[in-house]
């Protein structure tokens, strides 16, 4: 077979069973702002503006992406080298490969290289919207204050050198300065990350920074940018070698940085666009008065479920998340927490099937092809557990309900903290607050807690002595009888009592 290097000039020699652009990328104008061009903006955002792209009534939406910290040097030089093409290879439960190059970036900057292009691209007239995925840990929240961080050195930067900004607050600061003394227009600043009420926060955070740093800009801002709350869904496991080989040997495709991704893909969004947005309703996209009911779900059921299946399953030492969600004991403790522990505290889903959706989840969880790598699903857990599991804590201890196995996940956290599952295995962890969470979870192994002493992650949640103890008993009962023995018997616990 012969081989491409994927580019503009390889795309009309791909092989049959490869969907191409048959737009005129040249004629697409960036209309849209990304920072943090990853994986799932790849297989989500960019992929639902590719479909629109072929409508040739929106080619004013291109996307400009932006690699935004130094680590991103690499997807900028991919983006760079293949001319902003990827490969998005879809994999079906049955293994199926959909094989689709995606042509939708039309621009790409590296924001170290040149804070000013990054800066006057955002404050373009063209540009109507500036979309994010700088992750749960990007938005410099104090979980214990639920205010912003001005004491991280990133944030006292860019106060000091609004020239050469190197946080996401810094660049939107005075790329909206330069809209408003350029008249540029108004602009929509959507997140897509898995953050409840996201809009919300990104509002709340950005004013707190400018605020301090711009603060005549604040009533331009008010009446000039929205921010619409939204929720996103699609697994998209890092890319591994294998991947690339793969795609290499069956398509001919040479790509540096293909992504691969499950069939399932959600996006749902509160229409509240001030300059106008694409027709994305015809691609799929749902929009809604209120998408908080969503998001909620999405952030309880999807996202909870995922660390919970990764935590537990990282201690007893698998691998992927579909290794782990297949283990019969896993699988049933995840069902018993989603039922009995989230379903709870979800309402005003008006047209959802909660009992198919959580169903979906498990499939889409159990999906051998994906392999979805424990590491990347565990990777950050301080900035996530706040997000994803706490609320469901915090609700079901108002309304005197059960905890008990939200606080088996976080004790066994506590425990993976450590740095070594039960076969003695060293834990790959990632996480900004890893020799915190360190300390932390060594302080525990006399007094289990003082984990959750860990105001950054848990606010005050060790004042409550339900869940304390509840937490400590688990703690203990891991360490007597490891996780497997703990959650089965917790399992039939929960079978007894149905």
């Amino acid at each position: 077979m012969t081989h491409y290097k994927l580019n503009n000039s390889s795309l009309n020699q791909l092989t049959a069973g490869v969907s191409v652009p048959t737009y005129n990328r040249e004629n697409v104008k960036t209309g849209i702002v990304h920072v943090g061009v990853g994986g799932f903006h790849r297989a989500h955002e960019a992929m639902y503006i590719d479909q629109l792209l072929h409508d040739e009534s929106n080619s004013n939406w291109g996307i400009c992406g932006v690699a935004l910290l130094s680590f991103d040097q690499k997807i900028y030089n991919t983006l760079k080298d293949q001319d902003g093409l990827y490969t998005l290879v879809v994999k079906e439960l049955d293994g199926t490969l959909t094989k689709r190059v995606i042509g939708s970036i039309v621009e790409y900057l590296f924001a170290p290289d040149s804070p000013k292009a990054v800066i006057e691209k955002m404050a373009h007239p063209d540009v109507k919207i500036i979309t994010l995925t700088i992750t749960e840990g990007g938005y410099n929240l104090n979980e214990a204050t639920g205010a912003f961080n001005f004491d991280n050195p990133q944030i006292i930067h860019d106060i000091k050198n609004d020239d050469a900004p190197i946080t996401i607050f810094g660049y939107l600061t005075q790329a909206l300065k330069l809209r408003k003394e350029s008249n540029s227009g108004a602009v929509t600043i959507l997140s897509c990350d898995n953050i409840q009420e996201n809009g919300h926060m990104t509002k709340k955070m950005l004013l707190s920074y400018v605020a301090f740093a711009e603060p005549d800009l604040l009533d331009w801002i008010s009446a000039n940018v929205s921010f619409p709350n939204s929720m996103v869904d699609r697994i998209t496991p890092a890319t591994i070698p294998t991947d690339i080989a793969e795609l290499k040997e069956v398509s001919g495709i040479e790509d540096q940085w293909p992504v691969v991704c499950e069939s399932f893909q959600q996006w749902v969004i509160e229409d509240e666009f001030i300059a106008g947005r694409p027709n994305l309703e015809s691609v799929g996209v749902q929009f809604v008065k209120n998408v908080a009911p969503f998001e909620k779900m999405k952030l309880g059921l999807l996202n909870a479920g995922h660390s919970v299946v990764g935590i537990l399953g990282s201690l007893m030492g698998y691998s992927t998340i579909d290794e782990a969600v297949t283990d019969p004991a896993i699988g049933t403790f995840l069902a018993n927490y989603l039922d009995v522990e989230v379903t709870p505290i979800l309402r005003d889903l008006e047209g959802m099937d909660l009992t198919a959706y959580k169903q979906t989840l498990i499939n889409r969880f159990s999906n051998i092809y994906i392999k979805d790598q424990i590491d990347r699903i565990c990777s950050e857990t301080s900035a996530k557990m706040p997000k994803f599991i706490l609320p469901t804590v915090h609700e079901q201890l108002k309304s005197n309900k059960a905890i008990s196995h939200a606080a088996f996940v976080i004790a066994a956290w506590a425990i993976y903290s450590l740095g070594f599952n039960e076969k003695k295995e060293a834990i790959n962890i990632k996480d900004a607050l890893q020799e915190t969470l360190l300390a932390q979870a060594k302080l525990a192994q006399a007094n289990p807690k003082l984990f959750l002493e860990l105001e950054a992650v848990f606010g005050n949640l060790s004042h409550s002595v339900i869940f304390s103890d509840a937490f400590a008993k688990a703690y203990q009962n891991i360490v007597s009888f490891g996780v497997e023995k703990c959650i089965v018997e917790m399992n039939n616990n929960t079978l007894n009592q149905k």
